[in-house]
């Protein structure tokens, strides 16, 4: 049964519903029913609904595939076009401009705004059900305003009730789309589409600009070779990873592919590439577009469950999800994991910090950690981490610049790099690393780091490691390598310039870690200190009081590096490649966590042993408190790095870095990149 056959009894089973609400919808457009204040946004979010009543109508019968290019182009603009930047601030999307149109109501009536403008890829996968859902929440809210006496609280219970009965259907379908490769919307457009007219973009139901149609020509415009080795770096990653995990992929079922609209072509062979592995791929709702509407408009909503977030939602949400994963309970054992085509270059983005958005209060800060944690036990439970790998690679989108081919090329290069080589000096590395009671790391200029690493001590070196050697495996491009601390003995200040974390940006940002844990955090992005401490606390720590350093690695790659410098791209390198230049330190789990039982080798045959902390040790006795559910990647570019020092358990010391270079013995390769930069 394909998506059509699902969808379709889905469709059929709320069409008199389905019916009924768009009736009274069109009904609100002559309608003066409501307060004055509350008319204007009651017709825009009518005029929204039907806008994708239309799409939907016109994708049923065929004709929206029929379209021009400038058709699709008009529909697109017209469904994303009030949350640009130019016109966001007179939005309903806006929680500012929402706020004082509509005052106490503001944060509600924004949110509701918020998930009927999000049903677009609703309308073209023909998500019926879902639709009519979202629909019928704002004709209930819009009956309640004809009477004139509703109340915000009362608001915000409507709301919370819909999430609280929904969360089944929103459930299900989650779980579905991510095992099952019989959901093939988005598959049937990349192994049949004609990807020379570029029409596909737009069946997408996602933000289509220049950019993605751009990057879709570039991708067109490749010798076929060139994007058959594309395709062949980014799958057989995966495909080692399981080779490492010593795990048969052909007892799987799926492979699920994440990636930016425009690299449909390669992925139409990666498609073939895991077919002949023995797996099928999925891809639900794995499409992304490269460039949002308006990035601060998600960012204004990333915190909208402060509507609907209590006790009863959380054990509402991990009973439904239990009963969506035992519905698919074969296809959930048989998911090998994700592959995942990342994009880079897309504009530097600040955020705005608005008193307007809907925030989480403590007690909802604490429910959501929970429900984090519970749902990825219950997702291990069925999804096996013992047995699942994934890869991730990253390439440029043409908003980057003018220089796009060049870098692209160069992006090509640094993911393909002989992972021989680099598998040989990381040795060496770990050689010395292997010897040490604790690691020192110095910044040099403004960087005021000054960490030191306890490394955990092997019981016998000559089958031991306390580091992985990490090559372009599922961790596309090759070059660090990487322990989990001992969290008691790690103490000091880690402290970047600026970093980019997330895709957010990150100014002066420091870290204290007294034993392995956060003991203070602060950066330098707003004026006041509370606004820094809460964008650290929402975006570092999620929410936690504390969480635990999870990683230590060095970064190895000196070729990604240049090439951020040479292009002056340093900023907008994904966390893939960034982490690869220079030392980094991941706040949260550790590289292993749910999996810390599985072997680990290097290439030499040697055990890596370091795969827990203090904390995931407590997964037997008290799981909720071994795991935080993140894991952020910090990393000092070498411009900003003075030195890597192993201190031995006798107190004597090896230099891996000084200055910046590498001068361990046999590393020397390494600074080639670096001293050839201009």
């Amino acid at each position: 049964m394909g998506y059509r056959e699902m969808t379709k009894e889905e469709n059929e089973a709320v069409k008199e519903r389905s019916e009924l609400v768009v009736g009274r919808v069109r009904e609100m457009l002559s309608e003066a029913n409501v307060e004055a204040k509350y008319q204007d946004y009651f017709k825009k979010g009518a005029e929204k609904i039907l806008l994708m009543e239309e799409i939907y109508e016109l994708n049923e019968s065929g004709k929206y595939r029929t379209l021009s290019m400038e058709e699709l182009k008009a529909y697109n603009k017209k469904v994303y076009e009030e949350f640009y930047e130019a016109n966001y601030g007179t939005s309903y999307g806006n929680p500012t401009y929402a706020v004082k149109q509509l005052g106490d109501m503001g944060q509600g009536l924004c949110h509701v705004y918020f998930k009927l403008a999000g049903m677009f890829d609703l309308a073209l996968t023909g998500k019926k059900q879902r639709m009519t859902i979202y629909e019928e929440l704002f004709v209930q809210i819009y009956n309640r305003f004809e009477e004139k006496d509703i109340t915000a609280e009362e608001l915000k219970t409507i709301i919370s009730e819909f999430y609280h009965d929904y969360v089944e259907i929103f459930q299900e379908e989650r779980v579905r789309e991510m095992v099952s490769p019989e959901w093939d919307y988005y598959t049937d457009i990349i192994q049949n589409a004609d990807l020379t007219d570029l029409r596909y973009l737009y069946y997408m139901g996602i933000h289509v600009t220049d950019n993605e149609i751009k990057t879709a020509e570039f991708i067109n415009s490749l010798p076929e070779e060139d994007v058959k080795a594309m395709a062949h770096t980014f799958t057989e990653g995966f495909r080692i990873g399981y080779e490492r995990l010593k795990v048969d992929l052909k007892t799987k079922k799926s492979i699920r592919l994440y990636y930016a609209l425009g690299f449909e072509r390669m992925m139409r062979y990666a498609m073939k590439n895991i077919e002949g592995y023995g797996v099928k791929a999925t891809c639900g709702a794995g499409v992304i577009s490269t460039t949002e509407a308006n990035r601060q408009y998600n960012y204004d909503h990333k915190e909208d469950m402060a509507l609907f977030l209590d006790k009863a939602y959380v054990e509402r949400y991990i009973e439904t999800s239990r009963q969506a994963y035992e519905a698919v309970k074969p296809l959930a054992n048989g998911y090998a994991g994700p592959a995942v085509l990342e994009t880079f270059g897309e504009k530097e983005f600040d955020p705005k910090r608005k008193d307007e958005a809907l925030q989480l209060d403590d007690k909802q800060r604490g429910l959501e950690i929970q429900l984090s944690g519970q749902f990825s036990e219950l997702n291990a439970e069925y999804v096996h981490p013992e047995e699942r790998s994934f890869t991730i690679i990253s390439y440029p989108i043409p908003e980057i610049g003018p220089k796009f081919k060049e870098i692209f090329a160069e992006t090509v290069k640094v993911n393909t790099l002989d992972y021989k080589t680099y598998e040989t000096i990381q040795q060496k590395l770990i050689d010395a690393l292997d010897q040490a009671d604790v690691v020192k790391v110095k910044g040099r200029g403004n960087n005021r780091t000054d960490l030191t690493i306890k490394i955990h001590e092997l019981k016998d070196p000559t089958k031991e490691s306390a580091f992985e050697n990490c090559v372009a495996d599922v961790n596309i491009p090759v070059g660090e390598v990487f322990t989990s601390p001992v969290l008691k003995g790690t103490n000091g200040l880690l402290h970047v310039t600026q970093v980019y974390l997330n895709g957010l940006n990150f100014k002066e940002l420091e870290i204290e870690l007294e034993d392995g844990m956060i003991k203070s955090y602060n950066c330098a992005n707003f004026k006041k200190d509370e606004d820094n401490k809460k964008y650290m606390l929402d975006n570092v720590l999620f929410n936690h009081e504390t969480v635990p350093i999870g990683e230590f690695a060095i970064g190895t790659n000196t070729v990604a590096y240049k090439m951020g410098k040479e292009y002056d791209i340093q900023a907008q390198l994904p966390i893939l490649i960034a982490e690869k230049t220079g030392p980094h330190f991941a706040m949260g789990d550790t590289c292993y966590s749910r999996s810390e039982d599985v072997k680990v080798y290097n290439p030499d045959g040697k055990e890596v042993i370091a795969k827990d902390n203090e904390k995931s040790l407590l997964r037997d006795t008290d799981k909720s408190a071994a795991y935080f559910n993140c894991h952020t990647d910090i990393t000092i570019p070498y411009n900003e790095l003075d030195t890597i020092t192993v201190v031995k358990h006798d107190g004597s010391t090896i230099e891996l870095i000084s200055g910046g270079r590498f001068v361990l013995p046999g590393t020397e390769e390494l600074n080639k990149p670096l001293d050839s930069m201009n």
